[in-house]
């Protein structure tokens, strides 16, 4: 996997590392492999993969 992949809430994590919230209301967060991805704010976002684990 690659620095910059990304994945929508609610997709099953594809890397373990610090992803963080596309969009103006941006967030990170460490997120596990296998995991789902979460939603922020209440709401479906997509997330990218800034830093791997």
């Amino acid at each position: 996997m690659t620095v910059g992949r990304t994945a929508r809430t609610g997709e099953t994590c594809p890397e373990s590392g610090v992803w963080k919230v596309v969009g103006a209301h941006s967030t990170t967060a460490p997120i596990a492999k296998g995991n789902r991805m979460p939603p922020y704010g209440g709401n479906a976002v997509t997330w990218q993969l800034i830093q791997l684990a």
